[in-house]
């Protein structure tokens, strides 16, 4: 019985650890390349917030983020899947997801950044929206190109409001907020997050 046992606990934990990681890209080899078409390579190495501080990174990144964490998905001990993109011996960015609870299911939301922290790419891997249509065509995606944290700092998650360039972010949508909140949460959640990870050393 306890063979049986142990053999099934086995099997099942590679459905564990998936079920407790944070956005894994579908298919890294195509999607580094389709974000960066200059690349010749990249790494993936894996963090989260245990790793940076525990409870101070935690409260770093809530701060930034001007919300609580909560759920299966913003635990401390989440680990995140940063994928570290060469040109040569150089990086030249990185591509990092986030799952954000939406108004209809979950959301995946990468960014492609530069080494600054620039958004040069937007990417749903996964966008469960009645407006899921317009919420992928480039004419919103686009909007975020040239952005950074700077920018989604004086964004307002409660009142939707931020600087000129924030305000002028259009939401394709009838809904007033829905899923276009979320997004937005999702994209300053994974700013923030990397702002932790990647760009305060």
């Amino acid at each position: 019985m306890k063979a049986r046992f142990l053999l099934l606990l086995i099997l099942l934990l590679p459905l564990f650890i998936h079920a407790a990681t944070g956005c894994d890209l579908n298919d890294p080899d195509a999607d580094v390349k389709r974000l960066f078409p200059q690349s010749t390579g990249y790494k993936t190495t894996y963090m989260s917030l245990t790793k940076t501080g525990g409870a101070e990174a935690l409260k770093r990144v809530e701060r930034t983020l001007g919300d609580k964490f909560s759920g299966t998905y913003e635990t401390i001990d989440v680990p995140y899947s940063i994928y570290i993109v060469h040109k040569g011996k150089d990086i030249i960015g990185y591509v990092h997801g986030v799952n954000q609870k939406g108004q209809y299911g979950g959301l995946q939301v990468f960014l492609a950044l530069d080494n600054n922290g620039v958004i040069k790419d937007f990417y749903f891997q996964k966008l469960s929206s009645k407006d899921a249509k317009l919420f992928k065509d480039k004419k919103f995606t686009a909007q975020f190109k040239g952005l950074s944290l700077a920018d989604f700092s004086t964004y307002d998650l409660a009142t939707g409001k931020g600087n000129t360039k924030m305000n002028s972010i259009k939401n394709p949508s009838k809904d007033p907020k829905g899923d276009f909140a979320a997004i937005m949460r999702a994209v300053k959640k994974n700013l923030a997050l990397m702002q932790e990870f990647v760009y305060k050393h």
